[in-house]
């Protein structure tokens, strides 16, 4: 495969993989609706933050002796599933009636959430391990070409992010009524439980 067949395949199927729903695109959609659009891409930045560090490891190749070792997979994977249970938990329990109320997201707790998300989904590393492979270019250098499609990858999630966040704007006003508040927040809590349920009883 030579170079630009490599990257057209690839930008085909990631972007693919990119808009298929999953925990991430939902923590900012519910963050755009909820907390607004800067708090958005701070949670945005957060997720593809994890996505480089993904990226590099795989580089290195801890990727794939993380992918390899049952142990490590479980351990993270355990987390990740706790830790999106929690957070779902929590916004089916005390949803938010009003913006005034302390965001469920601060500034700085968005970022970090959009984070803690990404790097406790062993799924991600497991992804990159078995998919970005396919597209390096015959005779290039995975220690290169890796991180070029993750960086890719990451590009494609951020316009992604982007458009979730826009088509929320027309109706963010409404979004932000009280009793819709709380149902989007319960909503949102029961797919995150869901995710870490799924993430927590998936296999290797």
């Amino acid at each position: 495969m030579s170079v630009a067949q490599a990257l057209v395949a690839y930008i085909i199927a990631a972007t693919v993989l990119t808009i298929t729903p999953g925990p991430d695109s939902g923590l900012v959609l519910r963050t755009a609706i909820v907390d607004g659009a800067k708090q958005a891409a701070r949670a945005s930045l957060g997720i593809v933050t994890g996505l480089s560090v993904w990226g590099v490891a795989v580089a290195v190749g801890l990727g794939a002796l993380m992918a390899a070792s049952e142990a490590a997979f479980r351990i993270l994977q355990w987390a990740g599933a706790i830790y999106l249970v929690w957070f779902g938990l929590r916004l089916m329990v005390k949803p938010r009636k009003h913006l005034d109320e302390t965001p469920a997201l601060a500034q700085t707790q968005a970022f970090r959430s959009g984070l803690l998300q990404n790097l406790l989904n062993p799924k991600i590393c497991v992804f990159y391990v078995s998919f970005l492979p396919q597209f390096v270019p015959a005779g290039g250098e995975v220690l290169i070409w890796t991180p070029i499609l993750a960086s890719v990858h990451i590009g494609l999630t951020l316009i992604w992010f982007a458009a979730l966040v826009l088509a929320t704007r027309p109706l963010a006003d409404m979004l932000r009524k009280p009793n819709v508040l709380s149902r989007i927040d319960r909503f949102t809590g029961a797919v995150f439980m869901a995710s870490g349920a799924q993430l927590g009883l998936s296999r290797l």
